[in-house]
């Protein structure tokens, strides 16, 4: 077996080494969780339901293990990664009402009565990202559990501890060592196999919209289910109307928070230019304001980014010739460290257009409410955004305008586990989260049953 040196993102030193599983240990996943599941799904509701709420106590019980875990082999500052490890619990304890209310239908047909149920999956694979580890593998594990099915998890290769220890905790709280399984390794090895296998009935995949088109076209291959959330490159949308000093304000928050390595980053800037000049120099003391430094510390507010290798590709977006607003600080020595970096650029640039997934923001100037939409939908992408307006025409106008699947009005906020995320054009297909996700992991099964004529 390969194996993978996990290093820490803010000290470059070894954790530890992670050993990477095989296709065969795949294939045999897959059949321990095929048994595990028809055991799981022959559980009553409320025995199912006992179940989940047990995982998200012990989560509950091991906060802080979880939130020290991530710091390290994420990076993520260590109030983040306090709010992460608890929204795992919350996300358990939301889908643990689930497994009682997955109500079918009834009909109303000639000649019977024609009933419908939701039928688990079976086995399902999640495939996630590096950005945030425990979180997004639990918008997968949580509802798709619920559901009846049982859950294979690929961690992405850099960041896969917590969600290992999560597996450890789901058993610790009495699920079936086999119904949860995570399985280290590469995503051209484990995450091929999950497209490939016929025992693995749908594929939840969250990473770049390069590697998401190939789990497509692998799972179509198979007429297989997939969700997909990808890229994204979101506008933040400041009118000449709004309260300019709490846009400015906040605007830090909506792009450099993970150090920018996220979907909904908003890492366009969009402001009437008609306040253009009064923004930037509104925004300047908030990014040199964003505190950059050791995760463990508690006054931390943005910490490194994940690897080297990234912090090349992050760089590059800033090459010595750039248009640097600004920036703010971060520390030197050991660590993949960048600065909070506001760009004025043209519209074509690269750095307008591509998605960097790193503390680096653009700012363009807009003319009108035509010309902000014109832009703001100007990308392949269309995840996240928001528009800052105090006029509430303004503001449904724009977003029904904007083609992106996620929008905040006067905040920053995209993603709640009682609503549904997921994107537009290439940002993704399919929903995760709120009251519906556990529905898309089933198949709904359509019964007539025939009443015969009083004789």
């Amino acid at each position: 077996m390969t194996s993978t040196q996990l290093i820490n993102p803010a000290t470059e030193e070894v954790l530890r080494a992670v050993e990477h599983v095989d296709v065969a240990a795949v294939d045999d996943a897959v059949a321990r969780a095929s048994a595990a599941q028809r055991r799981w799904a022959r559980l009553a509701p409320a025995e199912r339901a006992a179940g989940l709420r047990a995982f998200a106590a012990a989560v509950d019980a091991h906060l802080d293990e979880l939130a020290a875990l991530e710091v390290a082999n994420s990076g993520h500052p260590i109030g983040s990664a306090r709010w992460e490890a608890g929204n795992v619990r919350d996300v358990l304890q939301f889908y643990a009402g689930s497994p009682e209310r997955l109500s079918g239908r009834q009909i109303p047909v000639a000649g019977g009565i024609d009933v419908t149920f939701h039928e688990p999956m079976g086995v399902v694979g999640v495939i996630t990202p590096w950005n945030f580890p425990m979180v997004i593998a639990t918008w997968g594990i949580a509802p798709a559990l619920a559901a009846g099915n049982a859950v294979l998890v690929k961690p992405a290769e850099w960041t896969p501890l917590t969600t290992m220890r999560l597996a450890e905790l789901a058993v610790e709280a009495g699920l079936d060592a086999d119904l949860l399984q995570v399985l280290p390794g590469q995503g051209s090895v484990v995450g091929e196999r999950f497209v490939s296998h016929p025992g693995v009935r749908k594929v939840v995949f969250t990473g770049s919209t390069a590697v998401g088109k190939k789990v497509l076209a692998g799972a179509a291959a198979h007429v297989k289910r997939v969700t997909l959330e990808l890229g994204g490159k979101s506008a933040n949308i400041v009118f000449a109307d709004c309260d300019l000093e709490q846009a400015a304000a906040t605007a830090p928050g909506g792009v450099f928070d993970n150090a920018g390595q996220d979907c909904c980053a908003r890492s366009r800037i969009l402001v009437q230019r008609s306040v253009y000049d009064r923004f930037m120099e509104l925004l300047e003391p908030a990014v040199r304001a964003v505190a950059v430094g050791d995760p463990a510390a508690e006054t931390t507010e943005m910490g490194p980014l994940v690897s080297r290798a990234h912090w090349n590709k992050v760089a590059s977006y800033v090459p010595p010739n750039a248009p640097v607003a600004f920036r703010g600080t971060a520390p030197t020595g050991p660590g993949f460290w960048f600065p909070p970096t506001v760009l004025t650029p043209e519209r074509t640039d690269r750095s307008v257009t591509e998605e960097i997934f790193g503390p680096v923001v653009t700012v363009l100037a807009f003319d009108d409410e035509h010309d902000a939409v014109t832009l703001a939908n100007d990308t392949e992408y269309g995840l996240s955004g928001s528009i800052w307006t105090d006029d509430l025409s303004r503001a449904l106008r724009v977003s029904r305008a904007v083609e992106s699947g996620n929008l905040s009005v006067n905040s920053h906020s995209s993603v709640r586990y009682t609503t549904p995320f997921g994107g537009f054009k290439q940002s993704g297909v399919g929903r995760e989260l709120g009251p519906d996700a556990p529905l898309h992991f089933t198949e709904t099964k359509n019964v007539f049953i025939a009443i015969k004529e009083e004789q």
